[in-house]
């Protein structure tokens, strides 16, 4: 999207916000596997539009998926999978889902806690790791403003992985979280829609215009 940054945009449901993201310059689309999202859509829904979408890599997300589920997302043709959880689900589906997809493609997006950290033996895993903002009822999709201060400490504690910034991402205030964090990688979701689900073409080219601007 801009020259030293990557960046996804998530939730999408539609062919026409695919190409809206494609045409801001996504580098990654996201599509929401998970029923009880605002934005889900089926395997079925995206294996209907998947030829006609744009070249980009496609991104499945779900929380918590059994195996055979996550399975069905690798034969279906994604690119990367990122999969929410809990931070006390069993360290062995962690390890399930990496030998099922590969710690290159898997995306590992723990709901912290505010007290809680990314735990060493998840690293050995993933080759990415995605924080977004913490909501105990939820996973993601908030448009709460995450723990920038959390999110620079792992990174710089852990600079040989793949850190992707979530939460709350929109055009007022995604330079300050480059900024502030020193990510190279960006998640939007809520932050560029006019409503749930609804990807807004001018808030795209507005996050495009902001970072431009200050990161050329």
């Amino acid at each position: 999207m801009i020259a030293g940054l990557r960046c996804k945009v998530c939730g999408l449901r539609t062919l026409i916000d695919a190409e809206h993201a494609d045409q801001a310059g996504a580098d990654y689309l996201g599509f929401i596997l998970h029923p009880a999202s605002p934005r889900y859509v089926s395997l079925a829904q995206y294996q209907a539009m998947q030829t006609l979408l744009p070249g980009r890599k496609h991104v499945a997300v779900a929380v918590a998926p059994a195996v055979t589920d996550l399975a069905a997302m690798r034969d279906a043709g994604f690119d990367c999978f990122q999969l929410h959880f809990p931070v006390d689900l069993p360290a062995a589906t962690l390890a399930a889902w990496s030998e099922a997809v590969g710690r290159d493609r898997l995306w590992l997006a723990p709901r912290l806690p505010p007290e809680a950290e990314v735990r060493p033996e998840w690293l050995e895993l993933a080759d990415t790791l995605l924080l977004d903002a913490f909501r105990a009822d939820t996973f993601g999709g908030t448009g709460q403003t995450g723990d920038w201060e959390k999110f620079q400490r792992h990174q710089q504690a852990y600079p040989q992985k793949r850190w992707i910034l979530a939460g709350g991402l929109n055009p007022d205030n995604v330079v300050a979280a480059v900024e502030a964090t020193g990510t190279k990688y960006l998640d939007f979701n809520s932050g560029v829609e006019s409503s749930p689900g609804v990807k807004d073409p001018q808030k795209l080219a507005r996050v495009v215009a902001a970072l431009r601007s200050r990161h050329g």
